[in-house]
């Protein structure tokens, strides 16, 4: 049985459905993620979840029973936000014991729990601390103990990395994945940024107006998407319009208009005139000087239209003869060089008949 499962689950606000008719599982000790832009319906899952919202239909169940009617302060769950929301007037041991001390636990036992839970997030040393001493990824492991210290079943994070800055959100996010490795406790994280997705997660559950997408492992959500939204909004991609040419089981070949045939793999059954899009990552294609790597079925003229240099890698924008832009990610690896093509070289890129995937419209 699921820890957590949501069942047809809807909420409305007006003519607005915020969420449309959700059904998914989560499991025990599983770092699941609802990943979507804006307005997608994540949060509202999440607030529903905590009991902060209700749904207009469906269900929610921890461990098989419904939560339905129970409020947020009997849920045995804790939610952690991007602001912290920590009480500016008590030390750090102070905030962290204080669902400690609303659950009227013994003096002993709160001093116990907060001096391991301060361990837990390595701030022992910041127990008298103040929020206002405290950098901001101190401010976010105090919320995360605070949101530990009672031992949850679940705990759920709203967007928790989102107020720091890029260098110190990786940081966390290390330091994330170790700690629900340790404490084996579910995270449910709410996020719209997919590296960050992609790095922490078991699973990842991708939303658009209020609908789940695809609900996927990160390697195969990137490798592997439903459709044209999952397959953009995960990772930069190149979307191609083609048309089913010819279907074996060996080998897909596509047309694609104004550019000619394109070599693919796809061990599903498809019909000749069925259209589509062929999906491409930039770091699966390669560009070349010359007419070369002839191992590789796909192999088209263009030049170089922009690049960006990105240190370990540049970004090359390609047009092919059709006017379509391609992006491609080529490593800087070799010494001494930090690109291998100038703007306006004639350039051929190529990839490996598996490289990419069709997407059916």
């Amino acid at each position: 049985m699921a820890l957590l499962e949501f069942r047809n689950l809807t909420r409305r606000f007006g003519d607005l459905s915020a969420v449309n008719d959700v059904s998914l599982a989560i499991e025990a000790g599983e770092f699941f993620t609802l990943l979507g832009p804006s307005g997608c319906g994540k949060t509202t899952i999440l607030r529903m979840i905590a009991g902060f919202d209700a749904p207009d239909a469906g269900d929610i169940l921890l461990d098989g029973v419904s939560l339905a009617g129970v409020p947020p302060e009997k849920r045995p769950l804790h939610t952690v936000f991007q602001s912290y929301a920590l009480f500016p007037h008590m030390t750090v041991a102070g905030n962290v014991a204080f669902p400690l001390e609303m659950a009227k636990k013994s003096a002993l036992e709160i001093r116990c729990r907060v001096n391991e839970t301060l361990a837990l997030v390595h701030l022992e040393d910041k127990a008298d601390s103040f929020p206002h001493e405290l950098s901001g990824g101190q401010k976010q492991r105090v919320a995360l103990a605070r949101g530990l210290v009672n031992k949850p079943r679940l705990l759920l994070l709203d967007e928790p990395l989102g107020a720091l800055d890029a260098k110190l959100r990786e940081e966390m996010q290390v330091e994330l994945i170790a700690l629900q490795r340790e404490v084996g406790i579910t995270f449910v994280f709410v996020t719209h940024a997919q590296q960050e997705a992609l790095a922490l997660s078991h699973r990842i559950a991708v939303m658009r107006n209020g609908r789940v997408e695809q609900c996927d492992e990160p390697d195969k959500l990137y490798t592997q998407p439903a459709n044209r939204f999952v397959a953009d909004f995960i990772g930069k991609i190149n979307l191609i319009d083609v048309e089913v040419a010819v279907s074996t089981k060996v080998l897909l070949t596509l047309k694609a208009p104004g550019l000619g045939e394109i070599a693919a793999a796809d061990p599903r059954p498809l019909k000749a005139g069925e259209r589509g899009a062929f999906a491409l990552r930039p770091e699966l294609i390669r560009v070349h000087g010359h007419k070369e790597s002839a191992d590789l079925k796909n192999r088209f003229a263009g030049t170089v239209r922009e690049l960006l240099y990105l240190g370990d890698v540049t970004l090359y924008k390609v047009a092919l003869a059709d006017g379509q832009v391609i992006e491609a990610l080529m490593p800087n690896a070799a010494p001494g060089r930090a690109k291998f093509h100038e703007v306006g070289d004639p350039v051929w890129v190529c990839w490996r008949h598996d490289a990419g995937v069709f997407l059916k419209d």
